[in-house]
């Protein structure tokens, strides 16, 4: 009777950790497709997603909220050209980075407004 209890628990366990193995093997072959198109709204670190967010001592702020705060500005004032929106930002080439503070600020300010354009065309 002792080697039947054993046998039944032996086999109730084996069959514990054998069906989920077996169940999930039947999921999805797919992944789930994420949207290419921007943020709506106000979301301007869409486009200032390469900068730094590292804090230099001495400066007002990081690369990532002054290139923030420009495209800000950008969006506000159409008169403003994405240089001077970004002429806060630092000009100076970082070793193993590539673009500039400013030029990707500048870029993110073009393609902001490449995509209200669009988003306005459509509408």
């Amino acid at each position: 009777m002792k080697l039947r209890s054993k046998l039944v628990a032996g086999l109730v366990a084996l069959a514990v950790v054998a069906v989920p193995g077996v169940a999930g093997a039947a999921g999805p072959e797919y992944a789930p497709e994420h949207p290419a198109h921007p943020p709506k709204g106000h979301a301007y670190g869409y486009y200032c997603k390469g900068e730094s967010k590292k804090h230099v001592k001495g400066e007002k702020g990081t690369d990532f909220s002054q290139c923030v705060q420009g495209t800000r500005r950008a969006d506000h004032n159409d008169a403003l050209t994405a240089r001077e929106a970004c002429k806060a930002l630092d000009k100076k080439h970082t070793k193993g980075v590539q673009g500039t503070p400013f030029s990707i600020c500048v870029k993110g300010v073009g393609q902001m407004r490449k995509d209200k354009a669009a988003e306005e065309a459509q509408s």
